[in-house]
């Protein structure tokens, strides 16, 4: 396969892939209690935090799950900040375990008013804690976090930051901004295979977490600290996955935090710029496009599975359409993590030899 130029799992590096074939080690040994302290303190530095962070072996998904019952009780109320798919599943992993979800919805493709979110949580003064998407793949738009983080720290309410698809290639300053618990995912800008959900956990969200009341066991960060307290995760980990993280951090620091912002900058714009000079239609908003994956408009007359099929079979480039409400209207470019100029350049020439064959007509 040539490309894969998917929202997640993106690839990996051929010195990730080969520190993964290791035998396995002792996951209470100390070789793996210097590995996982090591791999702890470097990710740090990328979330830009003190708070604890920990490493839980499980897909993103499960990362926003503990995020919920971690800092909740049942019927709490919570006001879901949702802007896509993702924004919306969290919710529904909210209602899931019992909190009272308000829902405070943005068209697809826009972005999250901070001004809508202040009203919404003035009419809702009994909320405790505020879900955020910060960069929502199903749609390709950020969110500005760190005006939303403002409003909801100025109303002294818990903040948690869906930074699955953002954190370690779009800047998100955990500290400066105030997130509470942010979760990301291993398969995504991290060069790392799937496998593990990362979690930041601040002095305030452990003060929720000591009132939280629904049921948790292998999510309970309670355990999670205890552990990492003597370098161990509760359970068995992903030890796998974190030999790819301890190469996957030297890159990242190796290349410069700041630096790797600039690429993914860069490289989006990049996206956009050569979309449209194909004459296809951008989906998200442009002041918040996303630097991480770009939805593309599907115009009438082009086929967007004949075309992403052609990609593929004559090009062994991997694009994937779109989700729910809107599959078929938009096709999505991932560009995170592994991404060079040399890859967007080859995706544009070869999307534009394809689209013709696909019934479309400039």
């Amino acid at each position: 396969m040539a490309q894969l130029r998917i929202p997640g799992p993106t690839p990996c590096p051929p010195e990730i892939l080969k520190a993964m074939a290791r035998q396995m080690i002792n996951h209470r040994g100390a070789e793996y209690h210097e590995m996982i302290n090591d791999v702890t303190a470097k990710m740090k530095q990328v979330f830009q935090t003190k708070n604890d962070l920990y490493l839980l072996t499980g897909s993103g998904t499960g990362g926003l799950e503990a995020a919920v019952v971690n800092m909740l009780s049942p019927k709490d109320k919570v006001l879901s900040v949702s802007i896509g798919v993702f924004g919306d599943r969290w919710a529904t992993i909210a209602k899931t375990f019992g909190a009272e979800v308000v829902n405070c919805k943005f068209e697809w493709g826009t972005a999250a008013d901070p001004a809508v979110v202040k009203k919404a949580i003035k009419d809702n003064p009994d909320i405790k804690a505020v879900l955020v998407t910060h960069n929502e793949t199903s749609t390709g738009v950020t969110n500005d976090l760190g005006a939303i983080a403002k409003v909801v720290k100025e109303a002294g309410k818990l903040l948690l930051v869906d930074a699955i698809s953002s954190m370690s290639s779009i800047d998100l300053p955990v500290d400066k901004w105030g997130c509470d618990v942010v979760v990301t995912g291993s398969q995504k800008g991290w060069m790392v295979p799937p496998g593990m959900a990362m979690v930041s956990v601040s002095a305030e969200a452990w003060k929720a977490f000591e009132q939280a009341k629904i049921p948790r066991f292998y999510w309970d960060f309670g355990k999670a600290k205890s552990y990492l307290e003597k370098g161990e995760n509760p359970w068995t980990p992903a030890i796998s996955i974190v030999y790819a993280f301890s190469v996957a951090m030297d890159m990242i620091l190796k290349e410069g935090i700041q630096s790797v912002f600039a690429r993914h900058a860069h490289i989006g714009q990049m996206t956009r710029d050569g979309i449209k000079a194909l004459g296809l239609p951008l989906f998200a908003e442009a002041k918040h496009a996303s630097n991480t994956v770009t939805a593309v408009g599907i115009p009438v007359g082009l086929d967007g599975k004949k075309f992403r099929q052609l990609l593929q079979s004559e090009y062994g480039i991997v694009i994937v359409g779109g989700q729910q409400t809107l599959d078929g209207k938009i096709m999505r470019i991932g560009h995170m993590g592994l991404v060079s100029e040399k890859d967007i350049k080859d995706l544009l020439a070869a999307m534009k030899a394809t689209l013709p064959k696909a019934g479309f007509k400039g």
